[in-house]
């Protein structure tokens, strides 16, 4: 452990179980409710603070507050540049809290702290400070009209937005809602997961530190069914941004039906394939990406690449060396920087991912790794990294999302069965396939329904391409990118007659 993780440990994790932790609502007007919820830590299921347990009247207030800084505040109005100054002020000052900001993610979600440390939250400020840089180069357009007049595209803000988060990337959720929207000039109402709250409290005061009005950024704490709804019914909410399940996904839609009709973006769940064609070289590195596509986050993960299909040929030796690899992902203790699998999130979601595993076996599906639940390390709900061999396509480890550590590895003979199979899901949001064949990697790529494609290698792109998914994995619009603008922007044609 180096002396920067030591002290993480040490100074952030251990003192915040000491001093209790608390997240409540960041909303710039008084009256709000004093209700708590028990914020515990999936580690050991110890109770490490409150979170503030918002209600509809809460909503309320800050939608009242976030409307009238859209209309009569000052942060719409400023210059671009100067919504980039203030945004990089925040960066810089992300910059300085690394360590704490990835301790909070650690001991609030679970998550390793070496992926805290060196990727998470690494790639929240990366987030912003590409927000923040492409504030004052995006550009409206001028219609080629002749002579008889101007007509001008413009993009404008939408109005107030609510950022909807989940809880398996909490910090860098909060950077691909939160930095597109108030780059635009909107007014942004958060909406954190209640389970992982405490990230995104503390950006939020960085927020204000770096001189983000309180009245142009908000955040209310608590239960979905109580904050996230209300948002979602405003009436004088104009778009929600949401990123969870497809069960929840579908609740905003009737929101939206039954309100203003406010505009909804769904990044919702995936059940994504892994091809491995008998062309493909299947070194270190294909390995290495293959297990962390699978189990990457102890898999809560909705780009999981949780279907496996191999060809036949290749089936044998790849479970093998699949299986050697596994050696490297140590199920541990988050807090210690050599762990790679955490524990499940919480004791609900532990047994519906043991309720899988149950079912796979009963299913006729064969585990060729793992499959060991260590219920005597701290909370309990730590579960193996395993792979299921013999999984066919009416099973239910190949239809569902489990969003925990189960691989189905599931086995195929033609490019065209492959394809079939890939796209035998109601879910669309990513896939990864390997291939030395180029035509082959263009055919497959052309043909897969699913919003990330990567050939030889996992990925979800990076924050200059687009995120989002086909079918039931979501749709209205797309995280990261240029293209996340849209979402929270108005297009108006101004046409001006000479």
């Amino acid at each position: 452990m180096s002396t920067k993780e030591q002290a993480t440990k040490e100074q952030v994790f251990e003192k915040a179980k000491q001093q209790q932790l608390w997240a409540g609502h960041l909303i710039a007007a008084d009256g709000l409710s004093e209700a708590t919820l028990d914020n515990y830590t999936p580690i050991d299921n110890s109770i490490i603070g409150q979170i503030a347990s918002g209600t509809s009247d809460d909503v309320d207030t800050a939608v009242q507050v976030a409307r009238d800084a859209f209309e009569n505040g000052e942060w719409r109005r400023l210059a671009p540049a100067e919504r980039k100054a203030i945004m990089q002020r925040w960066c810089a000052l992300m910059h300085e809290h690394v360590e704490e900001l990835a301790a909070l993610d650690c001991v609030d979600a679970g998550k390793p702290i070496t992926e805290c440390l060196n990727t998470d939250i690494p790639a929240t400020i990366e987030t912003f400070e590409w927000y923040a840089e492409a504030a004052d180069k995006v550009f409206g357009k001028i219609a080629p009209t002749g002579s008889t007049a101007l007509g001008l595209i413009v993009q404008e803000p939408i109005g107030v937005v609510g950022a909807v988060l989940p809880w398996n990337f909490p910090a860098q959720m909060y950077a691909w809602k939160v930095a597109p929207a108030l780059i635009m000039g909107n007014s942004v109402i958060v909406k954190p997961a209640e389970l992982t709250s405490l990230s995104a409290y503390r950006l939020t005061e960085l927020a204000y530190e770096a001189g983000v009005p309180r009245e142009a950024l908000q955040m209310v704490c608590g239960l979905g069914e109580n904050v996230g709804a209300a948002l979602g019914q405003h009436m004088d909410v104009d778009m929600v941004s949401f990123t969870g399940s497809t069960e929840v996904g579908r609740l905003f839609l009737q929101y939206s039906a039954q309100s203003n009709l406010k505009e909804i973006v769904l990044e919702c769940g995936g059940k994504s394939p892994q091809i491995v064609f008998d062309d493909a070289v299947l070194d270190d590195a294909a390995i290495n990406d293959i297990l962390s596509a699978a189990f990457w986050n102890m898999s809560e993960n909705c780009s999981c690449g949780s279907r496996l299909l191999v060809h036949s040929s290749q089936k044998r030796a790849l479970l093998e060396q699949l299986k050697n690899g596994l050696k490297g992902w140590k199920v541990g203790l988050p807090y210690d920087v050599d762990t790679a699998i955490g524990p499940m999130i919480e004791k609900a979601h532990f047994d519906k991912v043991c309720h899988y595993l149950k079912t796979a076996k009963e299913e006729g599906a064969t585990i060729v790794a793992g499959g060991n639940i260590h219920d005597d390390m701290g909370s309990g709900w730590y579960i193996e990294p395993t792979i299921f061999d013999d999984v066919t396509a009416d099973m239910t480890l190949f239809k569902e999302e489990v969003f925990g550590p189960l691989l189905a590895v599931t086995s195929f003979e033609t490019e065209e069965e492959a394809i079939k199979l890939a796209n035998e899901t109601n879910y669309g949001l990513a896939a990864s396939f390997y291939t030395q064949n180029i035509k082959r990697a263009y055919r497959v790529a052309s043909s897969i329904k699913a919003g990330t494609v990567s050939i030889n290698g996992f990925s979800e792109g990076d924050i200059t391409t687009p995120f989002g998914g086909y079918k039931q994995s979501g749709f209205g619009g797309r995280d990261n990118g240029l293209e996340a603008l849209a979402q929270y922007a108005q297009t108006k044609t101004i046409w001006l007659v000479n």
